[in-house]
C-alpha cells in the first residue's frame, strides 16, 4: 500500500482510534478482517490516517482527527443555518469554537426542536442526505383535535396524499393522550419540506410542538437545548453501516 510521509503502521492507527490494543488489532489485520481503501489489509502494512478509508468487519474507523462530528440539541426558533443573512438566532451561535467549515446534516425547520447531526465530513452528509440511501428519522409530534381515531395510525402506515406526493410512515405509535392532545412518535425516512408536520396535518391533528429523537443510530437521550456533543468512533462507524445497508 502506498506509504506517504504521514504514514504510520495500521495497527498503531486502528489502536489510536479506540478499535483495541496493538496485539489485538494485529490480529484483527492477520485475520484478514480489516480493509484499508477497498483492500484486504496484511501485517506489515502502513497507512495515512488523515486520508485512508479503514474499514473492521465491514465498519468505517474514523482516523482522521481533522473531522469533526456533533449531535446537537437544536432548540426551538433557531434557524437551521451557519451563516444566517437575516441576522436571526442560528447554529453557528453554539457552534462558534469550532475553527473548522461545519455542514448540517439536513435541516430543521425553526419551530421544530431536537437532534441535528453536524460535521465537516462531505462523504458523510452526502450518504445522510441523499434521498438513496433512506437515513431513518424519529420524531416524537405533540398533536391536537384529539382523541386520535383508532385509523390514524393505519393511514400514516399505509401513506397519505400530499400536494408533492404521497407520503408513508415506516413506524407510529402514541404515546400519551390527555384530552384533546397526545404525543404520538413517528419514524420516516425521508425528509421533505415539513413533511411530519403535513402528514399529521393531512390525518387530521395538527401538531403544536415536533422534536426529532433519532437520526439512524444517533439518538438524542438527554442532551440538553442548545448543548452538543462529539459522536464517539462507534457512533460514526453505525451511522456509515446504516447508510450504506440502506
Amino acid at each position: 500500500m502506498p506509504q506517504a510521509d504521514t504514514a504510520e503502521r495500521l495497527q498503531k492507527v486502528l489502536a489510536a482510534a479506540g478499535v483495541g490494543s496493538r496485539r489485538a488489532c494485529e490480529d484483527l489485520i492477520f485475520r484478514r478482517r480489516v480493509t484499508v481503501n477497498g483492500k484486504v489489509a496484511k501485517l506489515g502494512d502502513k497507512v495515512d490516517p488523515a486520508t485512508a478509508v479503514i474499514m473492521v468487519d465491514g465498519s468505517r474507523v474514523v482516523t482522521n482527527t481533522k473531522l469533526v462530528y456533533i449531535a446537537m440539541n437544536k432548540p426551538r426558533g433557531v434557524v437551521s443555518t451557519l451563516d444566517d443573512e437575516k441576522g436571526r438566532t442560528e447554529l453557528a451561535d453554539f457552534l462558534g469554537q469550532f475553527q473548522q467549515r461545519l455542514y448540517h446534516v439536513g435541516r430543521l425547520d425553526a419551530d421544530s426542536e431536537g437532534l441535528l447531526l453536524i460535521t465537516n465530513d462531505g462523504d458523510l452528509t452526502n450518504k445522510l442526505t441523499h434521498p438513496r440511501y433512506g437515513i431513518s428519522k424519529t420524531y416524537l409530534a405533540e398533536v391536537t383535535n384529539g382523541p386520535l381515531a383508532r385509523n390514524v395510525g393505519r393511514q400514516l402506515l399505509a401513506g397519505v396524499e400530499l400536494e408533492d406526493g404521497p407520503a408513508r410512515a415506516d413506524k407510529f405509535r402514541l404515546v400519551d393522550a390527555i384530552g384533546k392532545s397526545a404525543h404520538v412518535e413517528i419514524v420516516l425516512h425521508e425528509g421533505r419540506k415539513h413533511i411530519v408536520r403535513r402528514m399529521m396535518e393531512a390525518v387530521g391533528h395538527p401538531v403544536t410542538r415536533l422534536v426529532r429523537t433519532s437520526v439512524g443510530p444517533i439518538r438524542l437521550g438527554n442532551l440538553r437545548q442548545g448543548g452538543f456533543r462529539h459522536l464517539s468512533n462507534a457512533e460514526v462507524a453505525a451511522l456509515f453501516k446504516e447508510a450504506e445497508e440502506e
